[in-house]
Protein backbone atom coordinates (compact mmCIF):
# COMPACT_ATOMS: atom_id res chain seq x y z
CA UNK A 1 0.00 0.00 0.00
CA UNK A 2 1.31 3.41 -0.93
CA UNK A 3 2.17 5.69 2.00
CA UNK A 4 -0.58 8.37 2.05
CA UNK A 5 1.65 10.91 3.82
CA UNK A 6 4.31 12.83 1.85
CA UNK A 7 7.88 12.32 3.02
CA UNK A 8 8.25 16.05 3.74
CA UNK A 9 5.22 15.94 6.06
CA UNK A 10 6.61 12.93 7.93
CA UNK A 11 10.01 14.60 8.26
CA UNK A 12 8.44 17.80 9.56
CA UNK A 13 6.46 15.84 12.15
CA UNK A 14 9.55 13.93 13.32
CA UNK A 15 11.52 17.17 13.66
CA UNK A 16 8.63 18.62 15.67
CA UNK A 17 8.78 15.63 18.02
CA UNK A 18 12.56 16.07 18.45
CA UNK A 19 12.09 19.78 19.20
CA UNK A 20 9.30 19.06 21.69
CA UNK A 21 11.39 16.40 23.41
CA UNK A 22 14.41 18.70 23.69
CA UNK A 23 12.29 21.46 25.20
CA UNK A 24 11.11 19.08 27.91
CA UNK A 25 14.55 17.71 28.78
CA UNK A 26 15.68 18.57 32.30
CA UNK A 27 18.64 20.84 32.85
CA UNK A 28 21.90 18.99 33.54
CA UNK A 29 22.88 19.04 37.20
CA UNK A 30 26.38 20.48 37.70
CA UNK A 31 28.67 20.37 40.73
CA UNK A 32 30.06 23.84 40.08
CA UNK A 33 28.70 26.94 38.41
CA UNK A 34 25.33 26.94 36.72
CA UNK A 35 23.64 26.10 33.42
CA UNK A 36 21.49 28.55 31.50
CA UNK A 37 19.53 26.90 28.70
CA UNK A 38 18.59 28.54 25.44
CA UNK A 39 15.75 26.17 24.55
CA UNK A 40 15.17 25.34 20.89
CA UNK A 41 17.45 28.03 19.50
CA UNK A 42 15.93 28.91 16.13
CA UNK A 43 18.09 29.04 13.02
CA UNK A 44 17.78 29.77 9.34
CA UNK A 45 20.41 27.12 8.67
CA UNK A 46 19.85 24.10 10.92
CA UNK A 47 17.09 22.47 12.89
CA UNK A 48 16.22 24.13 16.21
CA UNK A 49 18.23 22.77 19.14
CA UNK A 50 18.99 23.41 22.77
CA UNK A 51 22.11 25.30 23.78
CA UNK A 52 23.33 24.85 27.35
CA UNK A 53 25.57 27.69 28.53
CA UNK A 54 27.73 26.87 31.56
CA UNK A 55 28.79 29.82 33.70
CA UNK A 56 31.47 29.41 36.38
CA UNK A 57 31.06 30.20 40.06
CA UNK A 58 31.29 33.94 40.58
CA UNK A 59 30.43 34.75 36.98
CA UNK A 60 30.23 38.54 36.75
CA UNK A 61 29.19 40.94 34.03
CA UNK A 62 32.06 43.12 35.23
CA UNK A 63 34.62 40.67 33.85
CA UNK A 64 35.33 39.25 30.41
CA UNK A 65 35.48 35.52 29.73
CA UNK A 66 36.83 33.34 26.95
CA UNK A 67 34.31 31.10 25.19
CA UNK A 68 34.58 27.37 24.51
CA UNK A 69 31.99 26.12 22.00
CA UNK A 70 31.46 22.38 22.35
CA UNK A 71 29.45 20.06 20.10
CA UNK A 72 27.16 17.26 21.30
CA UNK A 73 26.09 19.55 24.13
CA UNK A 74 23.73 17.02 25.73
CA UNK A 75 26.73 14.83 26.64
CA UNK A 76 28.87 17.39 28.46
CA UNK A 77 27.71 17.86 32.03
CA UNK A 78 25.52 15.22 33.65
CA UNK A 79 25.73 11.46 33.09
CA UNK A 80 22.31 10.87 34.65
CA UNK A 81 20.58 12.47 31.65
CA UNK A 82 22.69 11.10 28.76
CA UNK A 83 21.72 8.13 26.60
CA UNK A 84 24.75 6.02 27.67
CA UNK A 85 25.03 7.29 31.27
CA UNK A 86 28.41 8.86 30.52
CA UNK A 87 29.41 12.52 30.29
CA UNK A 88 32.48 14.73 29.98
CA UNK A 89 31.81 16.45 33.36
CA UNK A 90 33.18 19.63 31.84
CA UNK A 91 31.97 21.78 34.72
CA UNK A 92 34.12 19.93 37.27
CA UNK A 93 37.29 20.21 35.20
CA UNK A 94 36.69 23.82 34.16
CA UNK A 95 36.03 24.88 37.75
CA UNK A 96 39.18 23.15 39.00
CA UNK A 97 41.38 24.72 36.32
CA UNK A 98 40.05 28.19 37.04
CA UNK A 99 40.20 27.80 40.82
CA UNK A 100 43.85 26.81 40.58
CA UNK A 101 44.51 29.75 38.23
CA UNK A 102 45.82 27.43 35.52
CA UNK A 103 43.57 29.11 32.95
CA UNK A 104 41.74 32.45 32.83
CA UNK A 105 37.98 32.56 33.22
CA UNK A 106 35.86 31.00 30.47
CA UNK A 107 32.33 29.86 29.77
CA UNK A 108 31.23 26.74 27.91
CA UNK A 109 28.57 26.85 25.20
CA UNK A 110 27.25 23.32 24.82
CA UNK A 111 25.50 23.08 21.45
CA UNK A 112 23.19 20.08 21.29
CA UNK A 113 23.40 17.92 18.20
CA UNK A 114 20.30 17.64 16.05
CA UNK A 115 19.76 13.93 16.56
CA UNK A 116 18.95 12.66 13.09
CA UNK A 117 20.84 15.59 11.55
CA UNK A 118 24.03 15.07 13.56
CA UNK A 119 25.94 13.18 10.89
CA UNK A 120 25.27 15.59 7.98
CA UNK A 121 25.69 18.61 10.29
CA UNK A 122 29.16 17.48 11.38
CA UNK A 123 30.56 15.93 8.17
CA UNK A 124 32.96 18.49 6.56
CA UNK A 125 31.32 19.56 3.34
CA UNK A 126 34.15 20.86 1.18
CA UNK A 127 36.24 17.65 1.46
CA UNK A 128 33.13 15.68 0.51
CA UNK A 129 32.65 17.88 -2.53
CA UNK A 130 36.24 17.13 -3.57
CA UNK A 131 35.33 13.47 -4.06
CA UNK A 132 34.50 12.09 -7.49
CA UNK A 133 30.96 10.81 -8.12
CA UNK A 134 32.22 7.24 -7.87
CA UNK A 135 33.88 8.00 -4.55
CA UNK A 136 30.74 9.65 -3.23
CA UNK A 137 28.68 6.67 -4.29
CA UNK A 138 31.09 4.38 -2.45
CA UNK A 139 30.76 6.45 0.71
CA UNK A 140 26.96 6.63 0.49
CA UNK A 141 26.73 2.86 0.01
CA UNK A 142 28.86 2.36 3.12
CA UNK A 143 26.70 4.75 5.16
CA UNK A 144 23.52 3.11 3.96
CA UNK A 145 24.86 -0.31 4.91
CA UNK A 146 25.54 0.97 8.43
CA UNK A 147 22.10 2.54 8.68
CA UNK A 148 23.41 6.14 8.81
CA UNK A 149 21.31 7.28 5.88
CA UNK A 150 18.52 5.90 3.71
CA UNK A 151 18.88 8.55 1.06
CA UNK A 152 21.67 10.04 -0.98
CA UNK A 153 23.98 11.56 1.61
CA UNK A 154 24.72 15.28 1.50
CA UNK A 155 26.69 17.04 4.25
CA UNK A 156 25.16 20.19 5.73
CA UNK A 157 28.17 21.30 7.75
CA UNK A 158 28.58 24.62 5.93
CA UNK A 159 25.12 25.53 7.17
CA UNK A 160 25.95 24.26 10.66
CA UNK A 161 29.01 26.51 10.80
CA UNK A 162 26.93 29.45 9.55
CA UNK A 163 24.57 28.77 12.44
CA UNK A 164 27.48 28.87 14.90
CA UNK A 165 29.19 31.93 13.43
CA UNK A 166 26.31 34.08 12.15
CA UNK A 167 23.58 33.27 14.69
CA UNK A 168 24.77 31.64 17.89
CA UNK A 169 28.05 33.52 18.44
CA UNK A 170 26.45 36.96 18.03
CA UNK A 171 23.81 35.94 20.56
CA UNK A 172 26.45 34.75 23.04
CA UNK A 173 28.53 37.88 22.47
CA UNK A 174 25.50 40.09 23.12
CA UNK A 175 24.12 38.17 26.11
CA UNK A 176 27.22 37.26 28.12
CA UNK A 177 30.32 39.06 29.34
CA UNK A 178 32.77 37.52 26.89
CA UNK A 179 35.74 38.37 24.75
CA UNK A 180 34.65 38.41 21.11
CA UNK A 181 37.99 38.01 19.32
CA UNK A 182 39.40 34.78 17.90
CA UNK A 183 42.21 34.58 20.43
CA UNK A 184 39.59 33.98 23.15
CA UNK A 185 37.18 31.83 21.11
CA UNK A 186 37.62 28.06 20.89
CA UNK A 187 35.78 25.05 19.52
CA UNK A 188 35.93 21.43 20.67
CA UNK A 189 34.36 18.05 20.12
CA UNK A 190 34.96 14.35 19.73
CA UNK A 191 34.48 11.83 16.93
CA UNK A 192 32.32 13.62 14.32
CA UNK A 193 32.53 16.57 16.70
CA UNK A 194 36.30 16.41 16.25
CA UNK A 195 35.86 16.60 12.49
CA UNK A 196 33.57 19.62 12.62
CA UNK A 197 35.94 21.34 15.08
CA UNK A 198 38.80 20.85 12.62
CA UNK A 199 36.58 22.13 9.82
CA UNK A 200 35.46 25.15 11.85
CA UNK A 201 38.96 26.50 12.51
CA UNK A 202 39.94 25.96 8.88
CA UNK A 203 36.83 27.62 7.46
CA UNK A 204 36.62 30.42 10.03
CA UNK A 205 40.16 31.22 11.20
CA UNK A 206 39.14 34.79 12.02
CA UNK A 207 36.46 33.49 14.42
CA UNK A 208 38.13 30.54 16.16
CA UNK A 209 41.65 30.79 17.54
CA UNK A 210 41.89 27.20 18.75
CA UNK A 211 40.31 23.80 18.19
CA UNK A 212 40.35 20.58 20.20
CA UNK A 213 39.64 17.51 18.09
CA UNK A 214 39.40 14.37 20.24
CA UNK A 215 39.16 10.96 18.55
CA UNK A 216 38.67 12.71 15.22
CA UNK A 217 36.54 10.47 13.01
CA UNK A 218 38.83 10.58 9.98
CA UNK A 219 37.21 7.63 8.13
CA UNK A 220 33.90 9.49 7.78
CA UNK A 221 32.22 6.09 7.71
CA UNK A 222 32.99 2.90 9.62
CA UNK A 223 35.52 1.05 7.53
CA UNK A 224 38.87 1.83 5.93
CA UNK A 225 38.37 -0.63 3.07
CA UNK A 226 38.09 1.16 -0.28
CA UNK A 227 37.39 4.38 1.62
CA UNK A 228 38.27 7.64 -0.20
CA UNK A 229 37.31 9.93 2.69
CA UNK A 230 40.58 10.00 4.70
CA UNK A 231 42.51 11.13 1.61
CA UNK A 232 39.98 13.90 1.04
CA UNK A 233 40.28 15.12 4.63
CA UNK A 234 44.08 15.07 4.58
CA UNK A 235 44.16 16.91 1.24
CA UNK A 236 41.72 19.49 2.59
CA UNK A 237 43.91 20.07 5.64
CA UNK A 238 46.94 20.55 3.41
CA UNK A 239 45.20 23.41 1.58
CA UNK A 240 43.16 25.07 4.31
CA UNK A 241 44.96 24.99 7.65
CA UNK A 242 44.96 28.37 9.43
CA UNK A 243 48.16 30.27 10.16
CA UNK A 244 50.23 28.59 12.89
CA UNK A 245 51.31 31.90 14.42
CA UNK A 246 47.77 32.77 15.52
CA UNK A 247 46.05 29.40 15.99
CA UNK A 248 46.33 26.34 18.22
CA UNK A 249 45.10 22.87 17.29
CA UNK A 250 44.89 19.73 19.40
CA UNK A 251 44.34 16.19 18.07
CA UNK A 252 44.26 12.86 19.87
CA UNK A 253 43.04 9.29 19.59
CA UNK A 254 43.03 5.95 21.34
CA UNK A 255 43.36 2.56 19.70
CA UNK A 256 40.36 0.57 20.95
CA UNK A 257 36.80 0.16 19.59
CA UNK A 258 36.13 2.80 16.92
CA UNK A 259 39.36 4.63 17.77
CA UNK A 260 41.29 1.68 16.33
CA UNK A 261 40.56 3.15 12.87
CA UNK A 262 42.26 6.47 13.62
CA UNK A 263 46.03 6.24 14.43
CA UNK A 264 47.32 5.63 10.90
CA UNK A 265 45.26 8.49 9.47
CA UNK A 266 46.17 10.77 12.36
CA UNK A 267 49.85 10.21 11.59
CA UNK A 268 49.19 11.45 8.05
CA UNK A 269 47.41 14.51 9.42
CA UNK A 270 50.37 15.08 11.77
CA UNK A 271 52.73 15.19 8.81
CA UNK A 272 50.53 17.81 7.14
CA UNK A 273 50.65 19.88 10.33
CA UNK A 274 54.45 19.77 10.32
CA UNK A 275 54.59 20.73 6.64
CA UNK A 276 52.35 23.72 7.39
CA UNK A 277 54.75 24.99 10.04
CA UNK A 278 52.92 23.89 13.19
CA UNK A 279 55.19 23.11 16.13
CA UNK A 280 54.76 22.11 19.75
CA UNK A 281 54.05 25.78 20.48
CA UNK A 282 50.76 25.69 18.60
CA UNK A 283 49.91 22.05 17.93
CA UNK A 284 49.63 18.86 19.95
CA UNK A 285 48.77 15.33 18.91
CA UNK A 286 48.47 12.76 21.68
CA UNK A 287 48.04 8.99 21.41
CA UNK A 288 46.41 7.00 24.22
CA UNK A 289 47.05 3.25 23.93
CA UNK A 290 44.18 1.29 25.42
CA UNK A 291 41.71 4.18 25.23
CA UNK A 292 38.35 3.53 23.60
CA UNK A 293 35.75 5.70 21.89
CA UNK A 294 33.64 7.02 24.76
CA UNK A 295 32.80 10.04 26.88
CA UNK A 296 34.52 8.29 29.76
CA UNK A 297 37.80 8.24 27.79
CA UNK A 298 37.46 11.85 26.60
CA UNK A 299 36.72 13.02 30.13
CA UNK A 300 40.02 11.52 31.35
CA UNK A 301 42.12 13.56 28.92
CA UNK A 302 40.14 16.75 28.37
CA UNK A 303 42.44 18.64 30.73
CA UNK A 304 45.27 18.43 28.18
CA UNK A 305 43.56 20.36 25.37
CA UNK A 306 41.90 22.84 27.75
CA UNK A 307 45.24 23.79 29.28
CA UNK A 308 46.82 23.97 25.83
CA UNK A 309 44.12 26.16 24.27
CA UNK A 310 43.14 28.39 27.17
CA UNK A 311 46.41 28.95 29.02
Amino acid sequence: MKNPYPLCLITTFLLFLVTLTQAQDPLPQVVSGRIERIANFQSRYVTARNVDVWLPEGYSSGKRYSVLYMHDGQMLFDSTVTWNKQSWDVDELAARLMKSAQVPGFIVVGVWNGGATRFPDYFPQRPFEMLTKTERDTLVASLQKMGRTQEVFQPKSDDYLRFLVEELKPYIDMTYAVHKDASHTFVAGSSMGGLISMYAICEYPKVFGGAACLSTHWPGSFSLNNNPVPDAFVNYLRKHLPKPASHRIYFDCGDQTLDALYPAIQRRADEVMREAGFTEANWITRYFPGADHSERAWKRRLEIPLLFLLK
